[in-house]
């Protein structure tokens, strides 16, 4: 049976981020240095494909500190952590290594030179996420007001409104984000911003290429994780820059075919916590039922690498 055409828009860049990459490597140097087990304290990345996999080499993951063991390593994940659980784990003499990716971090150190220079925080972020609750936790409790939306704006309550200073999570959605930056100028004139912006190069040029593909495409799929703040983001963008289907799918299983009928077009990106394993799997589901012509749609190139902690690369 002759197989329908399909063009399938890849979009550029796509898939892990310089961050997401550095965290699952100082899982897997810290493996190699110490042997199994090795405790992460929450899901090191979003992505269960990734997870699984460092699960099956002696990784153990937990959400608190306190289900750790005195005596075995234990790493704080890519989102990272309020300030009093390196503090525990100081106090309890435990070995841990920070896998904070370092564009975070850049908003840590943000939210402490404004707290220690007397504004009050705002933070634009979503309510619960492990780096909204990691960055919140920087500073004394109340020091750090959260807003998600535009409409949060004018509920918060401020000490002084000539004393501000907003963060913002680094995996949100630009153009949502910058509807809040506005209104928070709009009620508070003197809120001071970020030197540079805060959401990540990661997440902006993910969605920059998935503004430039949506267009072309009858139907999008977005390569996530369901918990995975930058992939939710990416079907938000998709939608809102003109393709009617934007669907979220964790590998090639879960991609709804009926919905599919009939589309001579579909874009394929994925969140900066999804592997190319999952993306390929994906691209080969689709090379199997449909006469597949390929196009990159490509809007920046990355190159950026971290490095790992200095604790990893020094002899055991």
């Amino acid at each position: 049976m002759t197989r329908p055409p399909l063009t399938l828009y890849l979009a550029a860049p796509r898939g892990f981020c310089a961050g997401v990459d550095r965290a699952i490597r100082i899982v897997e140097m810290a493996l190699e240095k110490w042997g199994a087990p090795v405790y992460v304290r929450h899901e090191i990345v979003h992505n269960k494909f990734v997870v699984d996999g460092l699960r099956s080499k002696g990784a153990v993951f937990v959400e608190e500190l306190s289900e750790c063991p005195d005596d075995r390593p234990v790493i704080f994940s890519a989102h990272g952590v309020p300030k009093s659980v390196p503090q525990a784990a100081q106090a309890r003499e435990m070995v841990y290594v920070d896998a904070t990716c370092p564009l975070v971090s850049k908003v840590h150190i943000e939210a402490q030179r404004h707290a220690d220079n007397g504004l009050q925080m705002v933070m634009i972020g979503h309510a619960g996420h492990p780096e909204t609750v990691g960055t919140m936790g920087q500073l004394p409790e109340g020091e750090v007001l959260l807003v998600e939306t535009p409409g949060d704006v004018a509920d918060i309550s401020v000490r002084d409104p000539e004393r501000l200073a907003y963060v913002t999570q680094t995996t949100l959605s630009v153009d949502d984000t910058a509807d809040v930056v506005a209104a928070l100028q709009e009620r508070f004139p003197a809120i001071v911003g970020p030197h540079k912006e805060d959401i990540c190069y990661a997440t902006t040029n993910r969605q920059e290429a998935v503004k430039a593909m949506a267009p072309k495409c009858d139907a999008m799929l977005v390569v996530g994780a369901p918990n995975s703040s930058n992939s939710k983001r990416l079907v938000e963008v998709g939608a809102r820059a003109g393709c009617n289907y934007a669907q979220l799918v964790q590998r090639a299983d879960d991609i709804d075919w009926r919905a599919l009928e009939g589309i001579r077009s579909v874009g394929i990106t994925a969140g900066a916590s999804a592997p190319e394993v999952l993306i390929n799997e994906v691209i080969d589901a689709f090379c199997d039922r449909y006469d597949v012509a390929r196009e990159l749609v490509e809007t920046a190139v990355e190159n950026v690498e971290f490095k790992v902690p200095r604790v990893l690369r020094e002899p055991a």
